[in-house]
């Protein structure tokens, strides 16, 4: 809901549709109708982020961390951030690690020199607004974790690690 506000019919300028920002194709391959109501939005999001959790779980161990690239793939798509990742890897950064080593690659396939690299499949991409999408959520959860008393049971939504059962 961080880009629309919580607007159950807001269109991006790309396509993204309703609360959850999904584009249709998205929808579709979940079998949802991302415009039928809010409630389809949210299930189709839900289920966006559930299969890159699928993704990116066995690529970065720590849990903070992967929050990070979910949020990251959930806004550039995945293949932008494994290219990102692939970047960093070939030029000395950590691949599991957002701050200042994947968001810098991110950033960086704007430029020919890198999204031409060898090691990048899916192209040229402008990072800057994903970059910022996730320090946007992170704040913002930040806040409400705040403002939000909090309960004894932790509520998860994502299958847990096969390394935490």
């Amino acid at each position: 809901c961080q880009e629309s506000r919580f607007n159950p019919n807001v269109i991006s300028r790309v396509g993204a549709y309703g609360l959850m920002q999904i584009m249709p194709e998205t929808g579709k391959h979940f079998g949802i109708d991302i415009t039928s109501s809010p409630e389809s939005n949210i299930k189709a999001g839900a289920k966006y982020i559930i299969s890159l959790y699928k993704i990116f779980d066995p690529k970065i161990a720590d849990g903070n961390e992967r929050t990070k690239f979910i949020l990251a793939a959930y806004n550039a798509g995945p293949g932008h951030v494994l290219d990102a990742m692939k970047l960093a890897e070939k030029n000395g950064m950590d691949p599991q690690k957002w701050d200042d080593n994947v968001a810098v690659w991110i950033l960086k396939k704007s430029e020919p020199k890198y999204y031409n690299d060898s090691v990048v499949k899916y192209g040229y991409f402008k990072g800057k607004e994903s970059v910022a999408f996730v320090m946007e959520v992170l704040e913002r959860y930040a806040f409400y974790k705040n403002i939000i008393p909090e309960n004894n049971e932790p509520i998860s939504y994502l299958p847990q690690s096969k390394s935490a059962k």
